[in-house]
């Protein structure tokens, strides 16, 4: 059983996915992090007893947050805007990423600002650490106050409400938490609201979305490396000098992952006196497209990380100066933005893959390859129907990659006039990462049977390991055959960082 302890300030992308994909992972919390929740919600407790008017507290929400509550009433508000905001929509998020939703609030919590009683932070550890999984409904959330249907459906479950998964079944949250021995939450003031504002949601389909994005950006180098030597391409465009006379980290990281790929290769040799001056751009502008790519990952994991380790709720509880203040935090555009940049560079890594499946399976461009790959062309139409299914991939990325960011419709009788539209954001990237995916999936496969009938033999020593890696999973195509399983063989390969592992065998890849 692995063991991470959490402070408020110390969650990272790494420490996420390492807590999201564990199953045994067990998720613990510093003294200091609890004292701080105390001391806050003293000050919570104050106010109730001093009848001191405070948003969210002794107030209604939104549009009614003029309306006075009286100190009678204030628990059964907290329970009724649970009740009231659980209104989402549409097919449950993957468990993992519900899992990181509350991963993200309980750190949220553990910065004490939104004044929850330290009961509220166990009921969240316990139902990580036991993998009792809320059913969270995808839709329903405008990005401002935060994602409040979609947490609504999380609050449910803690207070032994709702729907859940546990021990591989859904079933009601009151079964789920009693199957797993936790009491379910009684709700005191402020928690509801608490629980409900914030931007969790959005950051924790934003940070799964990031931990692929990782994946695909280096192995696009590696995939892309595998199409450079099957089409005899030149690799004198990755050269150091033409990057350090536009130094762009991205540009500059990813020619030197393809270096390294190709060092050592025969095919490269052969270019020695090649009269072929220039390839064309899906090949020779790899480490300026991947590169850009690789940079806008790095600011969007920059935004997410700071988000991480934020308190996005309202109002927020302050113990020095015992004040609590109504702000914006929940607020979901910094990651809207990040999200849709996010969304147009996935898109862009999978469109210049599909340009380049495109050179394979052409003979006016892939120097002497037969028509789709295949013998017998004709009888056999070979790669033909794969190079149509990427661009059907790329074009639906095209389409999902027009911002959410920039449309608002105002909510809450206009009280709530601006929302970010972060969760819509997230979500296409989500699905664009899944479709480019799947375009890098039927590349490798392109770029592997392009380079056996080349030679594999004669490629470098990086990737011949690659190679040696893909041939394991899936054999050279000889005549037409059920190509589907083989896309979804290439997929896994991908996902589960088969490739990468075989190419770092001859050294790490950058990105």
């Amino acid at each position: 059983m692995s063991k991470y302890e959490l402070n408020g300030d110390n969650l990272d992308l790494e420490l996420f996915g390492r807590i999201i994909n564990d199953q045994e992972a067990a998720v613990t919390v510093s003294d200091a992090a609890k004292k701080k929740i105390c001391r806050c919600r003293k000050i919570v407790d104050s106010i109730i007893e001093n009848n001191t008017i405070r948003y969210g507290i002794n107030t209604g929400f939104g549009k009614f947050s003029n309306v006075i509550i009286d100190k009678k009433d204030t628990i059964e508000l907290q329970k009724n805007i649970v009740l009231s905001h659980a209104v989402g929509t549409g097919e449950p998020f993957q468990k993992k990423i519900a899992k990181g939703v509350m991963l993200l609030k309980l750190n949220s919590f553990l910065q004490g600002y939104s004044g929850v009683r330290l009961e509220v932070a166990v009921t969240l550890i316990s139902m990580l650490n036991k993998n009792v999984i809320p059913v969270i409904p995808q839709k329903g959330s405008v990005g401002a106050s935060g994602d409040l249907a979609p947490l609504a459906h999380m609050a449910l479950v803690m207070t032994g409400k709702g729907r859940a998964y546990f021990l591989g079944k859904m079933m009601s949250g009151g079964s789920a938490l009693k199957k797993a021995g936790i009491t379910p939450l009684e709700l005191r003031q402020k928690e509801g609201l608490a629980i409900l504002n914030g931007t969790q949601v959005m950051a924790s389909v934003l940070a799964v979305s990031l931990l692929e994005s990782q994946t695909l950006i280096k192995t696009a180098d590696i995939i892309g490396s595998l199409s450079l030597e099957a089409l005899k391409g030149s690799p004198s465009a990755f050269d150091e000098r033409i990057q350090m006379a536009r130094p762009h980290r991205g540009q500059i990281d990813t020619a030197y992952n393809l270096r390294m790929l190709l060092k050592g290769s025969k095919i490269v040799m052969s270019h020695k006196d090649c009269p072929k001056v220039q390839d064309a751009y899906s090949l020779r502008c790899m480490p300026q497209v991947h590169g850009a790519v690789k940079d806008t990952y790095n600011h969007a994991k920059k935004i997410l990380e700071t988000e991480m380790n934020s308190v996005t709720d309202n109002p927020l509880v302050f113990d020095s100066g015992n004040e609590v203040i109504s702000g914006g935090n929940f607020h979901g555009e910094p990651l809207a933005f990040v999200s849709d940049f996010m969304t147009i560079a996935v898109s862009e890594l999978a469109n210049i893959s599909e340009r380049r499946i495109e050179y394979l399976l052409d003979t006016s461009t892939n120097d002497g390859l037969p028509a789709f790959l295949t013998s017998k062309g004709g009888l056999n139409s070979g790669f033909m129907m794969t190079q149509v299914t990427a661009a059907a991939l790329v074009s639906e990325n095209k389409v999902l990659s027009h911002p959410a960011s920039v449309d608002s419709i105002p909510t809450s009788a206009n009280k709530e006039d601006h929302v970010s539209m972060g969760a819509h954001a997230a979500r296409k990237l989500y699905e664009v990462c899944s479709n480019a995916r799947t375009v890098l999936a039927i590349e490798l496969l392109c770029a592997a049977q392009g380079l056996d009938l080349r030679g594999s033999g004669n490629t470098s020593p990086a990737l011949k390991k690659v190679v040696k890696e893909i041939r394991n999973r899936i054999s050279f195509m000889k005549s037409d055959r059920f190509i589907q399983p083989d896309i979804i063989n290439a997929e896994d390969l991908i996902s589960q960082n088969k490739l990468i592992e075989a190419a770092e065998r001859s050294g790490k890849l950058k990105i």
